[in-house]
């Protein structure tokens, strides 16, 4: 990844961060490294431990930037996840898998779109 594309897609993590503590979510932990890949976030919606994936892009570059999440990204993600769960204590009733889509528009506006319960 280029420098720039590191430096958006930081952004894209912080701007979802605070889109979702508006929406009454809980951050609990930020870019979680397992051998299966990263999750950009874990966060609390009540009692469901969710998992999100962050995707910026630039309007006109490659597409929507939530199309990056296909079938084998979900399966690294799940099991990044099963990985995160297994360390816990007291692993939660339910969890599940988000993603959100922030594409940078040329006027300076964000579109944010979030996805919940994403499965392949």
């Amino acid at each position: 990844m280029s420098l720039a594309g590191s430096i958006l897609g930081r952004r894209g993590e912080r701007r979802a961060e605070k889109f979702l503590r508006r929406k009454g979510y809980g951050i609990i932990s930020r870019n979680f490294r397992t051998r299966h890949g990263e999750i950009d976030l874990v966060c609390r919606d009540g009692d469901c431990l969710v998992f999100v994936e962050v995707k910026t892009r630039t309007a006109g570059g490659l597409g929507h930037p939530e199309d990056a999440v296909g079938a084998a990204k979900q399966e690294h993600l799940q099991y990044a996840a099963a990985q995160y769960v297994s360390q816990l204590r007291q692993p939660p009733v339910q969890y599940r898998l988000d993603v959100i889509s922030i594409e940078k528009l040329p006027d300076g506006k964000e579109d944010i779109v979030h996805y919940e319960n994403v499965t392949a």
